[in-house]
């Protein structure tokens, strides 16, 4: 049982961009044509960024929190008893790397959840997750992390970088401090799991065979005509549909949001979420043509970029929407934003 009474705050938010930007003509130059489904799920940005060569998830966590260090000090550090992690490619077999950036960050959290599910909508899994836990212990404050690294290791390999799906994927890092506050509370989480839409991405190679079997031939996602079609028209629909569930909840009209910051696949959702929900172009910030698709960073990123960037002001409700794979995961989650402060006070 939730125990309501305790408010639990977003209190900030910081990100990590590795590398230099990557430019689409890196990939124009091994791409093959694409189909007209292909086409609208992969046109590729004009930038993205990539992961270096040796840098671990535990490097661009810590490169990621170091902004907001910088501005609440490390002691921000000494109060957090929950890490919810969320790593796209793992690196370190069976256990996750939740260990790994626990101890770049110099921490013994309590709480050490690292995130299988949730994909592209972890952000907002991690946070009901950390909410519940400071609602329900003494647990002091939380940080949740999403760490995005395929674009440079998994599609800049020489039989994935012609595929059109190779261009579109970004790397980076994001982070949100969870502290038991008022200053900018969330206000309410939505989450589905449809287990029904589970496995559908898939990890294929030719000739075929299990990921972690030796054998020529580079993995990378089993994207179809097919199942493209099918991904659309979920992700049209049920990133809409959780938004409006929050909307209802807190008695505020999709289309009186002060903001909305989702995940980014491609322009082709993006538009289509922000018409679903009747908001203009300029209250659904993304950072698609400057770092792709992010996947699970995309949330964190983009929001980080909107406050630094003034695009929020205190007092917006801010709704976070998003959806994971093939269409096994939605949430959203609806914050009050109170501007950076620290934990204690103004």
């Amino acid at each position: 049982m939730i125990d309501m009474t305790v408010t639990v705050s977003l209190a900030d938010v910081s990100s990590y961009r590795p590398g230099n930007p990557v430019s689409a003509e890196y990939f124009a130059q091994f791409h093959d044509d694409a189909g007209s489904a292909l086409s609208a799920m992969f046109n590729p940005p004009r930038f993205r960024h990539h992961v270096g060569v040796g840098e671990t998830p535990a490097d661009m966590a810590f490169r990621a929190i170091a902004p907001m260090l910088v501005r609440h000090g490390p002691e921000l550090l000494d109060e957090v008893d929950v890490l919810v992690v969320h790593t796209q490619l793992p690196e370190t077999w069976f256990v996750g790397n939740g260990g790994e950036i626990a101890a770049q960050f110099g921490i013994v959290p309590e709480w050490l959840i690292d995130l299988a599910n949730g994909g592209c909508a972890s952000f907002i899994h991690g946070i009901k997750l950390a909410r519940e836990i400071l609602q329900n212990t003494k647990a002091r404050s939380a940080l949740v992390v999403n760490v995005t690294n395929t674009a440079g290791q998994v599609f800049a390999q020489k039989g994935v970088r012609s595929m059109a799906q190779a261009a579109i994927p970004g790397d980076g890092a994001g982070i949100a401090w969870l502290t038991k506050s008022d200053q900018s509370p969330i206000l309410d989480i939505e989450t589905r799991h449809l287990p029904q839409f589970a496995g559908e991405m898939t990890s294929v190679a030719t000739p075929p065979r299990r990921y972690w079997e030796a054998g020529p031939g580079e993995h990378h996602i089993g994207f179809t005509e097919s199942n493209v079609v099918k991904v659309l028209d979920r992700g049209n629909r049920i990133v809409p549909e959780v938004a409006r569930a929050v909307c209802e909840r807190i008695a505020v009209p999709p289309s009186e949001l002060d903001l909305l910051v989702t995940n980014q696949p491609n322009r082709t959702f993006l538009r289509n979420w922000r018409e679903e929900l009747a908001l203009p172009a300029e209250r659904h910030p993304d950072t698609f043509e400057e770092c792709g698709n992010l996947f699970g960073t995309a949330m964190p990123m983009t929001f980080d970029h909107a406050v630094t960037s003034g695009l929020v002001r205190d007092g917006d409700v801010v709704m976070f929407a998003g959806f994971a794979h093939a269409g096994d995961f939605a949430a959203a989650a609806a914050v009050r934003w109170g501007g950076r402060h620290s934990a204690g006070g103004a």
